[in-house]
């Protein structure tokens, strides 16, 4: 069978000298007319590649797809097309498919539902650059992308979330894609007139109170820009510290004093009421 892994290399271009050289010594033992023309490799090539594989690697496929083609005879692996377990599973377009046993204890293959993690990533549409004096595109549209994202990965999400068909894709700090059909920004406030900008403007701070939202964030950025700021009057230095404290402290023993005063005026006061009433 060593014929069968032997390629006939022989082509028109050749020379019939070189063909027949060939022969002499023997590289050429089958006829240009039986060459093999299709990819499935022989049943001799297969049980050779399955031999080769190591055995972990068999008894793996065995475990995993153990009644994947039952038919097939023991010294070899390969499907009927000639492909290992491994490749078949990744052309296989199918993706999830497990085998389940039913109640009657019968194997069969199912698609089972799998969890899919979607990247976070935010996908900003924002209006195209128009220059002065010139009329908006609507067969464009721009994005703001994040730096790992790519034109397929644009086209796919585009044409797989929204249904929306592109024709060209061009990425600079920001990504242009050529659109189908027209769209137009929705109420881009650029073409508006003053009354209806002012309108416009009127109601989305009334409901969304932006110039608010803007004013606090200038606030925080001061802040933090700032950093600590200390209070009036607050001891800073290690002596400044020490003095505060021992005045605190002189403060507090003053109150204690006193409260203690004041409790001994009052038992004093009780004594004398006692002794001053008449005795039954």
């Amino acid at each position: 069978m060593d014929f069968l892994f032997q390629r006939a290399n022989c082509s028109g271009q050749q020379s019939a000298a070189k063909c027949s050289q060939r022969r002499l010594h023997g590289e050429l033992d089958m006829h240009p007319c039986f060459r093999r023309l299709y990819a499935a490799i022989p049943d001799a090539a297969a049980v050779a590649r399955t031999t080769s594989t190591p055995r972990s690697v068999r008894l793996r496929r065995l475990r995993i797809k153990k009644t994947k083609h039952p038919n097939l005879p023991v010294e070899s692996d390969a499907t009927p097309e000639g492909l290992t377990p491994d490749r078949a599973r990744a052309l296989q377009p199918l993706r999830g498919v497990r085998e389940v046993v039913d109640d009657t204890g019968k194997a069969q293959e199912q698609v089972v539902g799998q969890k899919i993690y979607l990247p976070n990533i935010i996908i900003r549409l924002v209006r195209n650059h128009t220059p002065p004096g010139q009329p908006y595109n609507p067969y464009e549209a721009t994005f703001r992308l994040p730096p790992s994202m790519t034109k397929t990965d644009l086209r796919s999400y585009l044409s797989a979330v929204y249904g929306v068909k592109t024709t060209a894709h061009k990425t600079y700090k920001r990504a242009v894609v050529g659109l189908v059909e027209p769209f137009y920004y929705p109420l881009a406030m650029e073409d508006m007139s003053a009354e209806e900008r002012e309108q416009r403007e009127d109601w989305l701070e009334q409901h969304f109170q932006i110039k608010e939202k803007a004013a606090l964030t200038r606030i925080e950025m001061l802040r933090l820009q700032k950093g600590p700021v200390h209070k009036l009057g607050a001891p800073t230095s290690r002596a400044d510290i020490l003095h505060h404290l021992a005045e605190r402290r002189a403060v507090r023993e003053r109150a204690v004093e006193q409260a203690k005063v004041e409790m001994q005026t009052e038992r004093q006061v009780e004594r004398q009421v006692e002794e001053a009433a008449p005795t039954a």
